[in-house]
């Protein structure tokens, strides 16, 4: 089977690995002219660690990741802890560590695995046709390639997804401005092996472990959109919206070099839909379910698909149309439920109701770790790869 792939993103490449695996031969473009993720990093819960392992790349994975064994809470303004607890038994009950990964490092090796020789970068798709034995891709410089079935993973504005629905998808605006990067780990912000959330105002500053003793680190400012920002301005704004709070946050600012590692992002997202096929046309990753970070499964959700859609091309034999039809039954409800959970939690944290992010601080400050757990492995629960279920 000849595949078209658009986007190279981590729905994408990975989705290309698990076809390739089968057999097939696989072609993925993309617009980008080099390895330029948007974001500095992820978050990799068991669900998606999973999938990588399926595809292969279980040690390259654990190498690129973080040791993360416990997570915190700490009051923004005091510095005060509010609570710690150990991530065990996120880890005992789906059979699988979590690893913060830097996202160029990911899609680095994931480009990898797929070949050079597949990636097609530095094109932009234009159109798509199709015919009932083939589908046939245009670019913006007026190529063209054909395939027995195009995968459209080219994210959150995808253009595949306009022509699986007949129609422009309208986002969502989430409320709140992400600002992320990666900088050298420093104990005065966060030990080494923890997660690190500081709170206050419905702000949020963040720092995950991952490879080359770095810190992921991104910080959440509710606003409006469409603040104008210029780059020369650097972390201006961060300065302003944390003024004040703890030691470690100032630390962290201090740390922070906008020309190396420094990123501003608008948090939208997609209402919930359930139609993601067109004849030979499919969706995948964030063109399927753009969903909010707050939950911290978008990339998890879209190694899921690949997955799913691997899974049931090695295993179903009634057509192309026929395969896409069982990934879209098998997916659609479950990606809704992660986009809705993480709209749930935005507005619980970012204070869109100032009582009820009030009163989740207030928790925070009695929690012994056993509902944060719950609320982590509830996300996984439902997910394709948890054969076995989850042991208590």
């Amino acid at each position: 089977m000849r595949v078209i792939i658009i986007g190279a993103g981590i729905g994408g490449t990975s989705a290309g690995i698990a076809l390739q695996r089968l057999g097939h031969d696989v072609r993925i473009y993309d617009q980008i002219r080099e390895n330029r993720p948007v974001g500095a990093a992820l978050s990799l819960w068991p669900n998606g660690v999973k999938v990588l392992n399926w595809l292969g790349l279980r040690d390259e994975v654990a190498a690129l990741g973080g040791h993360l064994d416990t997570m915190a809470y700490v009051d923004g303004h005091t510095g005060d802890t509010m609570c710690r607890f150990s991530l065990d038994p996120v880890t005992d009950q789906t059979g699988q560590r979590s690893y913060p990964v830097a996202r160029a490092d990911l899609q680095g090796l994931l480009m990898d695995t797929v070949g050079a020789d597949r990636i097609h970068l530095g094109m932009r798709m234009q159109s798509i046709s199709q015919t009932d034995d083939e589908v046939t891709v245009t670019f913006e410089n007026g190529e063209t390639a054909t395939a027995d079935l195009v995968i459209g993973a080219d994210g959150a504005r995808s253009l595949t997804r306009d022509y699986v629905r007949g129609t422009p998808t309208e986002r969502r605006y989430s409320g709140y401005t992400n600002f992320n990067g990666l900088v050298p780990i420093d104990t005065r912000v966060g030990p080494v092996d923890q997660w690190t959330t500081y709170v206050a105002e419905g702000k949020r500053v963040s720092v995950m472990p991952v490879a080359g003793d770095r810190f992921y680190f991104f910080c959440d400012v509710p606003q409006p959109s469409g603040i104008p920002y210029d780059r020369s301005t650097g972390i201006a704004p961060l300065r302003e919206a944390f003024a004040g709070w703890a030691p470690g946050v100032q630390t962290l600012l201090d740390s922070i070099d906008p020309a190396t590692s420094f990123n501003r992002v608008e948090i939208w997202d997609v209402d919930p839909f359930h139609t993601w096929t067109r004849g030979r046309v499919v969706l995948l990753g964030d063109s399927a379910h753009n969903t909010a970070p707050d939950i911290g499964q978008g990339a998890c959700s879209a190694l899921e698909d690949s997955y799913v859609l691997g899974l049931l091309f090695a295993t179903t034999s009634l057509g192309i149309e026929d395969t896409l039809r069982r990934y879209e039954h098998a997916r659609t409800q479950r990606a809704a439920d992660l986009v809705l959970r993480a709209r749930k939690r935005a507005a619980e944290t970012h204070g869109f109701e100032p009582d009820v992010t009030e009163a989740w601080y207030d928790g925070l400050r009695r929690e012994t770790g056993e509902n944060v757990i719950r609320g982590i492995v509830g996300n996984i629960a439902d997910s394709p790869v948890s054969i076995g279920g989850l042991l208590a």
